[in-house]
């Protein structure tokens, strides 16, 4: 008596890759559309609660631009090692700008930390000053002037200091 006879290895053949790449790519498929039908019905379309008050507000302040280029003023920014934030405005000749009422806001360009409103004094013809204290790093300061006609004018100026 033999001890038996032997059984062939396994072998692959075409039927076994045919239905393993059935089986993968099936499992992909599903699961895309699983996630493509979970998509479409949780997103509503909309990326704002209130997207017609947003538009009033976005040609509000396209308007506000025009009319801010159309007057042609001149805004410079600078600060010093102790804390003197210096605002200059100028109109479309070049003449200083007087009695602004001038408000600013200090923010860091990456975080939210330490953001801080800054009110601004006429020091001189056109140039106005506010003491912030010491300042160091990067900041962004956002002016807003306003003369006594109402008329704004917005800019937005990076600070480095040492």
């Amino acid at each position: 008596m033999s001890l038996g006879t032997t059984r062939p290895a396994f072998v692959i053949k075409g039927w076994h890759v045919l239905v393993a790449l059935l089986v993968f790519f099936g499992a992909d498929i599903a699961v895309n559309t699983v996630f493509m039908v979970t998509a479409y019905k949780t997103f509503p379309g909309e990326t704002s609660i209130t997207p017609y008050e947003d538009g009033l507000a976005y040609n509000n302040a396209l308007a506000q631009l025009h009319d801010q280029e159309s007057r042609a003023w001149r805004i410079t920014a600078a600060a010093t090692d102790g804390g003197l934030l210096q605002v200059q405005a100028y109109d479309k000749a070049g003449a200083p700008l007087k009695a602004l009422r001038v408000s600013g806001e200090l923010l860091r360009p990456a975080t939210e930390t330490g953001r801080r409103s800054v009110a601004f004094h006429e020091t001189g013809p056109g140039v106005y000053a506010a003491d912030t204290g010491a300042l160091n790093g990067a900041w962004d300061l956002d002016v807003t002037l306003i003369d006594d006609q109402g008329h704004k004018a917005l800019a937005e100026r990076r600070l480095v200091l040492p």
